[in-house]
C-alpha cells in the first residue's frame, strides 16, 4: 500500500526506520509545513519530499500517517479523508473527545478508515501478557495500577512547549500508552474518577536548542484517579510531569489467582512476570514477535493488511476514541467532583498470535 507521511518532526524518524520491517508499507512521500524539514527527513531516508497538497493529490498514496502536533491531528486527518485516503494518526487521536468523534464520523461517511497510535500494545511482551489474562492465569481480574511520573520533558526534547499547551499534559501525552494497554488486557472502561493539579504556571527549558526559554503551563501536570472497567476490575492510575522519581512498576494487574507485572507500555518488549500466592515473581517467556526493538509502524502495517484483506484493524479509531473519552473524563471528574460514565462502546482488539511474522499480520 502506498503510504504518505505528514509531519516530519521528532517521531517521524522512528516511524520511517521501523517501516522497513513491513513490506506492505511502501512509503511514497513525506511532507511538512516546513519544506526544509521535510526535505531533510526525505534525504535522510532516501525518500521524496512534497508539499502537503501534492502528497494528498498523489493517487499512488492510499494511507497517510499523520505525525503532526496533537492540536493538528483532527484538522489534518479531515483533510486526508477529504482527499479520499485512509489516515493513521499519532496519539492522541485528538485533544477533545468531540473532535475525535467528528473525525470518525467523517471517515464512516466517506467509507474510509482511521487508525491511531499507540501500537505498542501489539508488541510481543504486551501480547504475551494478553495471552496470560485470556488463558485465566491470573483468574478473574480484580484491579491494577498504572504509573507514569517524571519531572517533565523540557530537559531532553528540542521543542517541548507543546507538552504544556492545550492538548498536552501527561495524560494526553503518556496516558494513551497505559490506557490502551489496559483496554487490551481488560476490555473497555466503564467509569472514571479523577483529580488534577498544576504545580507551576511556568517552566524553563533546559535542553540545548532553546535552553533558558520560559514556557507557560496551560494544562494540568499531575493527574490521578481510578478506572472501573466493564468487567469489574478497578485500576488506580497516575500520570505526572511533576515527580522527580518513583519506584512503581509501570503496569500491574491483579487477579483472584495471581498478579501480573506488565512492562512499560511505551515499549514493545520487556519482562513479563507472574506471582502466585506464597510464591515469588516468575518470568514468563516472551516468544511472540516484535518484542526486540522499536516497531512504531506496526499498527500502520496491521491497518494496511486489514484494508487489503477486508478485516478489522487493531490500532483502530474506535479504540483511540474510547481512550480519548477516558482521558478527557479525568478533567471532567476533577472539575465536577463526580464519577464520569464512559459512553463509547468498544470490543477489545483481536490478539496477535504467532502468525505475526515476516511483517505479515493475520
Amino acid at each position: 500500500m502506498g503510504i504518505g507521511i505528514i509531519g516530519c518532526g521528532n517521531i517521524s524518524g522512528a516511524y520511517l526506520k521501523a517501516a522497513r520491517s513491513f513490506p506492505v508499507l511502501d512509503i511514497r512521500a513525506v511532507a511538512d509545513l516546513r519544506p526544509e524539514v521535510a526535505a531533510a527527513r526525505a534525504a535522510e531516508h532516501g525518500l521524496v519530499a512534497k508539499s502537503i497538497g501534492a502528497l494528498l493529490a498523489d493517487r499512488e498514496i492510499g494511507l497517510v500517517i499523520n505525525l503532526t502536533i496533537p492540536r493538528a491531528h483532527v484538522d489534518v486527518g479531515l483533510r486526508v479523508l477529504a482527499a479520499g485516503k485512509h489516515v493513521y494518526s499519532e496519539k492522541p487521536l485528538g485533544v477533545e473527545f468531540a473532535e475525535g468523534r467528528r473525525l470518525l464520523e467523517a471517515a464512516r461517511a466517506a467509507g474510509l478508515r482511521v487508525g491511531s497510535a499507540p501500537d505498542t500494545f501489539l508488541g510481543g511482551a504486551h501480547q504475551t501478557a494478553r495471552q496470560l489474562v485470556d488463558a485465566g492465569t491470573i483468574g478473574q481480574p480484580i484491579g491494577g495500577t498504572a504509573f507514569f511520573m517524571c519531572p517533565g520533558h523540557e530537559s531532553w526534547h528540542p521543542d517541548p512547549a507543546f507538552y504544556y499547551d492545550f492538548g498536552g499534559g501527561p495524560m494526553l501525552d503518556m496516558g494513551p500508552y497505559y490506557i490502551t494497554d489496559l483496554v487490551n488486557l481488560l476490555g473497555p472502561v466503564a467509569q472514571v474518577s479523577g483529580m488534577t493539579s498544576m504545580a507551576r504556571r511556568e517552566r524553563v527549558i533546559t535542553s540545548a536548542l532553546k535552553k533558558g526559554q520560559v514556557m507557560p503551563v496551560k494544562v494540568p501536570t499531575h493527574v490521578a484517579g481510578t478506572l472501573r472497567f466493564a468487567n469489574g476490575a478497578i485500576v488506580q492510575i497516575a500520570m505526572s510531569f511533576d515527580v522527580a522519581g518513583h519506584n512503581h512498576s509501570p503496569l500491574e494487574i491483579y487477579g483472584t489467582e495471581a498478579s501480573l507485572l506488565v512492562p512499560d507500555p511505551n515499549n514493545f518488549g520487556g519482562e513479563v512476570k507472574v506471582r502466585r500466592p506464597g510464591g515469588d515473581w516468575v518470568d514468563e517467556a516472551v516468544t511472540l514477535p516484535y518484542a526486540d526493538g522499536n516497531y512504531r509502524s506496526l499498527g500502520v502495517a496491521d491497518m494496511a493488511h486489514a484494508i487489503l484483506a477486508n478485516r478489522p484493524h487493531r490500532a483502530s479509531g474506535d479504540l483511540a476514541l474510547h481512550v480519548l473519552e477516558v482521558m478527557e473524563a479525568f478533567d471532567k471528574s476533577s472539575r465536577s467532583g463526580q464519577v464520569v460514565e464512559i459512553t463509547t462502546p468498544l470490543e477489545r482488539p483481536a490478539p496477535i498470535g504467532a502468525s505475526l511474522v515476516d511483517g505479515r499480520i493475520a
